[in-house]
């Protein structure tokens, strides 16, 4: 089937428009084809006008011009179903569907009406789904509905005409257990479920009707926001079952909640059928209290079925006499596809040597002490082929690459033998996490990180450390300067940089000779890669302040500039970029080669670029934006960094934009260029500051954006706050979560799932 995308240079075209050039997704309205205006902006297809041969004459554009030309009517069916699968379902059956009889039974195609998403359809209003509901809902059988914060929950209710709906995504979505009752009631068909659990939530009020659909439900994706079982006891024939717990220990008037459940939710779940377990807490004792009452019920009886079994956990999460009988359990009794448990419960303890693996799909050992020799002997048993293994996650583990756990420190170099093993074992890894370490490579040819990852041919995603990518340790050569950098409150920790200017931090093209550009040109289908600093820490709260001091950055990034930045624009099908920590950024040219090459730049997270005092980079950074006409998310976290005219001005030609989130601790910004800037990208939707501007001054502008687009925009959310504020956290905890979770809070993002989890 083919795939239509902007051409890269405009189409020259008839008299019809002047003889001037089309630009990719430029639209051309004349009579009688009035169809191509949603089509247009949607596909951006070019629209091609022939100028007629057979007379001397011009010829206007009429239907014949069109037709001899590239009149989007003349594609095959096919064709046409593919293209109007990009268009959201809200345009497709209000609008598109309207323009003529052809297109009014394409577009109500089984193809593109069995499954609805208006998930981030920003644009989708109570009225267009109401009346999408009402039009196409006995067709609908997939419907995701995930983060649509802004609809009522009345207008929620109406997925109830959906009568044939098999799979359904309402995570994010305002629900009482009153409409839920409701809704479910009337879904007979359904087998795949997503909700969230907020306070006041009374599985006794669920109907009869309501259990009897949730007794035939197979897969089931809770978010907690109290605690509670949810719907779970009702769920008799799970097999798959995921958990988001994001509880808070304190309410809003800072009274401590208790993680016992309520009366009346003792009920045991059924696990009998569950083949995946999956569970992710956000920080908060009260998340892991809960979690252990979910698990109790597995270590009584572990399903012989269970064939993925996940539990991510930050920091600490001790175990219990349940949780050891059943882990004792699952090595005794299933074979498992994907694994990822707390560190403490793999640390020091010979768990791995027992555990049964079979086929396995996804791996995360994310903060684990695990040592080279385990990963080798244990998990790859005895550099064992495992090309079933497609996403590794190894964050954090900081002697994985070591032979021996114990007497590693932060300088010394890797091991190439266990990498290579790993990587001759694993071949087909698609997704590689390594973040979060010191990953030093010593010197000889082909023993370098960068060089032996370049086998990995079908990597698609790719987390490193920033020192990892370097091409030797430190030279003598280079005499530090030191520069002071900011730290916490006035503090200053001073870090050695560049003496003088590399001779590459001036050239848009990537230094042809490092072993980081040699291998993304290895890898020339990676979509996202991220280059994150061993000892970066985000300003950024998860339910705690943002006064932090940060490390400085390891003395091996300090070979890490602008030339290997510019590196990345080898990457034509990129899609997700973050950089952070990267002191020796001088420029930032290697930035402005990104935003020329990689034109299919959907999300940009930056970080702590250069030095830390001054933001040498705003320059490349206007420069950039300018090309970047497919970015949907930016994410910008530097100190003192000014959020200026110049900025908004260049941020105003990313024409797709949809979200914004800045980070910066001591950082302004200009109320009348932010307005300016949400008057012009008529996407934005999300608008997320966090600076060093006064509550006073913040609270104005957050009110002014909300009282002049809230109307136009009905998913517009707006955070205009202080950063080092001690009313932050009660600020955040009101962000909707699909906003918190994939922008406004940082995070390594490679591997940090099993692929093709949920939806």
């Amino acid at each position: 089937m083919l795939s239509f995308s902007p051409l890269s240079s405009g189409c020259v075209t008839g008299d019809g428009n002047g003889g001037k050039a089309i630009s990719p997704g430029e639209l051309l309205v004349y009579p009688g084809v009035p169809f191509l205006s949603a089509l247009q902006v949607w596909v951006r297809v070019p629209v091609i006008w022939c100028k007629d041969t057979s007379n001397d004459g011009d010829m206007p554009p009429t239907a014949a011009a069109v037709a001899v030309g590239a009149h989007l009517l003349g594609f095959s069916d096919e064709i046409l179903l593919h293209i109007l699968s990009h268009v959201p379902s809200t345009d497709l059956v209000l609008n598109v569907r309207r323009t003529c009889r052809k297109l009014a039974v394409l577009c109500l195609d089984k193809s593109l009406t069995h499954t609805v998403l208006l998930q981030k359809d920003y644009e989708a209003s109570e009225d267009k789904v109401k009346q999408l509901m009402k039009e196409i809902g006995r067709e609908i059988q997939q419907l995701n509905m995930a983060g649509c914060y802004w609809l009522s929950g009345a207008t929620i209710e109406h997925v109830a005409r959906c009568r044939s709906l098999v799979k359904v995504n309402l995570s994010g979505c305002h629900l009482t257990s009153l409409r839920l009752s409701k809704m479910l009631s009337a879904l007979q068909h359904l087998r795949s479920l997503a909700i969230d659990v907020s306070p006041g939530f009374d599985a006794g009020q669920l109907s009869g009707e309501c259990k009897a659909t949730l007794s035939r439900v197979r897969e089931l994706k809770q978010t907690l926001y109290t605690p509670s079982y949810g719907v779970v006891p009702c769920c008799t024939s799970l097999e798959k079952l995921l958990l988001y717990f994001e509880i808070l220990d304190r309410t809003r008037e800072g009274a401590i909640l208790s993680g016992q459940l309520m009366v009346g939710q003792s009920n045991v779940p059924h696990y009998q059928n569950l083949r995946v377990f999956y569970a992710r807490l956000a920080p908060g004792y009260i998340n892991q209290e809960v979690v252990r009452l979910y698990l109790a019920v597995l270590s009584d009886r572990t399903p012989e079925n269970l064939h993925a079994f996940l539990i991510s956990v930050p920091g600490s999460f001790a175990e219990s006499g349940a949780t050891k009988n059943l882990l004792d359990s699952m090595a005794r009794n299933v074979a498992l596809d994907a694994l990822q448990l707390p560190k403490s419960w793999l640390n020091g303890s010979s768990l791995l040597q027992h555990m049964k693996f079979n086929n396995p799909f996804y791996f995360s050992f994310s903060r684990c002490t695990l040592s080279g020799g385990h990963l080798i002997q244990r998990v790859i048993d005895g550099a064992k082929e495992l090309r079933s293994l497609a996403s590794l996650n190894l964050s954090g583990c900081v002697h994985c690459l070591s032979p021996d756990s114990l007497l590693r420190k932060a300088e010394d170099d890797i091991d190439s033998g266990i990498l290579e093993t790993l990587v001759a074992s694993c071949r087909n890894l698609r997704h590689l996490n390594l973040s979060a370490a010191h990953h030093h490579s010593s010197e000889g040819p082909g023993r370098h990180l960068c060089q032996l990852l370049a086998r990995l041919r079908h990597l698609r995603s790719l987390s490193l450390p920033v020192c990892s990518v370097a091409d030797s340790a430190p030279r003598s050569d280079r005499v530090p300067a030191m520069h002071a950098v900011p730290r916490g409150f006035g503090k200053k920790v001073r870090i050695g940089v560049q003496s003088c200017p590399n001779p590459f931090s001036g050239q848009a093209g990537p230094q042809p000779s490092s072993v980081f550009w040699s291998l993304l040109k290895n890898v020339p289908f990676l979509e996202r890669l991220e280059l994150i600093g061993s000892n970066f820490s985000s300003a950024m709260p998860r339910n705690e302040p943002a006064i932090r001091n940060s490390l400085p950055p390891c003395s091996r990034a300090q070979n890490v500039g602008d030339s290997e930045v510019a590196a990345i624009g080898q990457l034509a099908f990129l899609r997700h970029l973050t950089l952070a920590q990267l002191p020796s950024i001088l420029t930032g040219s290697g930035l402005v080669s990104i935003g020329l090459q990689c034109q299919q730049l959907q999300s940009l997270s930056l970080a702590n670029l250069g030095m830390m005092g001054k933001v040498v980079y705003m320059s490349a950074l206007s420069d950039m934006l300018k090309h970047c006409k497919r970015l949907k998310d930016l994410r910008l976290e530097q100190p003192y960094f000014s959020a200026n005219a110049q900025f908004f001005q260049a941020l105003s030609q990313c024409s797709a934009l949809q979200r914004l989130c800045l980070v910066s601790r001591s950082g302004t910004l200009q109320p009348e260029a932010v307005l300016a800037f949400m008057a012009r990208c008529l996407h934005v939707v999300v608008c997320h500051m966090f600076t060093g501007e006064s509550l006073a001054t913040c609270k104005s502008l957050q009110q002014s954006l909300l009282r002049s687009f809230q109307a136009e925009r009905p998913a517009l959310n707006v955070v205009i706050f202080p950063l080092l504020h001690e009313g932050l956290t009660n600020v955040i905890r009101d962000v909707p979560m699909v906003h918190l979770d994939e922008i406004t809070l940082f995070k390594s993002r490679v591997a940090e799932e099993p692929p093709n989890l949920w939806w």
